[in-house]
């Protein structure tokens, strides 16, 4: 793979990088939504949900339409999305804890002797 090749991987994998915009992602997956209908079924803020959709639209993984006054969203390459899905999880089930408690990107931490102790 070339620089450009590299680059370009590397700002898809960016995108890809909240949790959020997985959660997004994934829900898109079920069919189109409107940013209400995301907001609601996950939790999260409207200015957060059109926040990350506008990042994904500009990765080009989602399209949007007008409907009324509303937005429809919609997941491009939905079966390239899945299978990198199933990729994810089988690499995941391979690294095991490594990648949650990587020092750069993880989100865990290591147990430490106090966790130990008040363990018992």
């Amino acid at each position: 793979m070339e620089a450009s090749g590299l680059a370009a991987a590397a700002c898809l994998f960016h995108g890809f990088s909240d949790p959020s915009r997985i959660a997004i992602l994934r829900h898109l997956a079920l069919g189109e939504h409107r940013v209400v209908d995301l907001t609601a079924h996950l939790g999260l803020a409207q200015s957060t949900v059109s926040k990350h959709l506008a990042c994904l639209r500009g990765c080009g993984l989602v399209t949007a339409r007008p409907e009324g006054r509303a937005t429809v969203y919609t997941l491009n390459h939905a079966e390239a999305l899945m299978d990198l899905w199933a990729a994810a999880e089988r690499l995941l089930a391979a690294t095991g804890d490594a990648v949650a408690l990587c020092p750069n990107y993880g989100t865990a931490t290591l147990p430490t002797a106090q966790d130990a102790r008040d363990a018992r």
